[in-house]
């Protein structure tokens, strides 16, 4: 990798990471957001797993932090793509020597640094509110770390190769809708074996619960894994399908992000601008 495009990307990343927290709108969107999984887990806190005395807010933290991810990684990616293609923001970074790899470094450490600080703003008030949390100290939070790495290798490329195929930015709620019939089936906030055995199925095809059921037994004890599918954890199925997910969207997402940039010009810029306006008018 080109150190200087490296040096630029980083800088970037960091910069835009930085005025995500100085524009009111996105600072107010990110309270929002929290609050609504904070209020939810609190009003779940007397509630308890079925079959068990353990508190089902507690068990629906890794579960929620687990979905965050996926829909950081595939919709935030997306975002960014099409509102940068449609604002020609792409086309200024492919006219750029490295432009286009310093964009790409620049947006996944952007992404990655949200991702940190939205885990972080639902994980910390967690640990006070649910002292049953992270029973294993220090490791218990050094497996959250390694699930939540690979949980953004499996989505960000994912959410990339999507936004590459989106034809503006208003078609991400093409995305958006999916991902949320994903969170519905993948036990986010109940168990996942409370819902039909071939829904079960569905669900264990795609990322979402799987980053869920890895963050949970990072930040559970033993003892709730009796709700779990075939009561375990099962850690090795964890790591396939999330590498599995990975390696697709790293294949994929060179592609089409080739066949993106080769396809914009000033022309096709102006002619989106263009329609943008007229629908506006």
């Amino acid at each position: 990798m080109n150190p200087v495009a490296l040096r630029a990307g980083l800088a970037r990343g960091w910069i835009e990471f930085k005025q995500t927290w100085t524009n009111l709108d996105d600072v107010i969107g990110q309270l929002v957001f929290v609050a609504l999984f904070l209020g939810t887990l609190f009003f779940m806190r007397n509630a308890t797993l079925p079959g068990t005395s353990f508190s089902l807010g507690a068990a629906t933290v890794p579960g929620v932090l687990g979905a965050g991810v996926v829909f950081n990684g595939l919709t935030g990616a997306a975002g960014y793509l099409a509102v940068d293609r449609e604002d020609g923001t792409l086309l200024r970074a492919k006219a750029t020597p490295n432009g286009m790899l310093g964009y790409l470094v620049g947006k996944t450490t952007a992404l990655s640094l949200a991702q940190l600080t939205s885990m972080a703003a639902v994980l910390i008030p967690c640990l006070f509110a649910f002292s049953a949390l992270a029973p294993d100290g220090v490791w218990s939070y050094l497996h959250l770390l390694g699930v939540l790495l690979i949980g953004m290798a499996a989505t960000m490329p994912i959410g990339a190769a999507l936004g590459s195929l989106a034809n503006s930015a208003r078609s991400i709620g093409l995305i958006t809708l999916p991902v949320m019939a994903m969170g519905a089936i993948s036990g986010i906030f109940y168990p996942v074996t409370a819902l039909p055995e071939w829904v079960q199925g569905v669900a264990q095809v795609f990322p979402m619960y799987w980053l869920g059921l890895g963050m949970r037994s990072a930040l559970l004890p033993d003892s709730a894994v009796v709700v779990e599918i075939g009561q375990s954890w099962r850690p090795l199925p964890t790591l396939a399908v999330l590498v599995a997910w990975a390696v697709i969207g790293l294949a994929l997402a060179p592609v089409l992000l080739r066949r993106m940039a080769r396809r914009e010009a000033g022309s096709s810029v102006a002619e989106r601008r263009q329609k943008a306006m007229q629908r506006v008018g």
